[in-house]
């Protein structure tokens, strides 16, 4: 049975998408309960699947992924067998970064990230042209990143 997201709860949250290195200690005084408390109510939130990972973000200039790069994929047909091939295809690729099925002119996002456009070019023209179903890509470099995985807010 989920549970109820409470003050409490928002207020962990918010604190962990800060910093998920906070002992359970820190977090507990961070928002005014035992640790106890803080425990169970962070386990909790880990077993419901609201707090899916903690995981360390890598700053990509310092290892040499500093070009940011999305890329608009069409396929060729529209059927559910032509996008689940596409998407388990998409899953084993490790420098895709995230892969969204989208409405609209393109079919997919993908955001990749490359050392440079050298980089991206072999990568489009070894791997992204050869991926299952693919008619078209549309690629965009970044050319600033304003906000990138910002916290939830809810």
């Amino acid at each position: 049975m989920q549970h109820e997201i409470d003050r409490i709860d928002r207020k962990m949250l918010k604190h962990l998408q800060s910093d998920g290195r906070l002992s359970n200690a820190e977090l507990a005084d961070l928002v005014n309960v035992s640790p106890a408390t803080c425990h169970r109510r962070t386990q909790k939130l880990f077993d419901q699947g609201i707090i899916k990972s903690v995981r360390a973000e890598i700053s990509p200039d310092k290892v040499d992924r500093a070009a940011l790069v999305m890329v608009g994929v069409v396929l060729d047909r529209s059927t559910p067998e032509s996008f689940a091939e596409f998407e388990t295809t998409i899953k084993k690729l490790d420098f895709v970064l995230d892969c969204h099925l989208v409405a609209g002119d393109f079919d997919y996002f993908l955001k990749i990230r490359v050392r440079d456009m050298a980089d991206f070019n072999k990568l489009h023209g070894d791997k992204l042209i050869a991926l299952p179903g693919v008619r078209q890509t549309r690629t965009f470099f970044v050319m600033k990143e304003v906000t990138d995985n910002a916290p939830l807010k809810f």
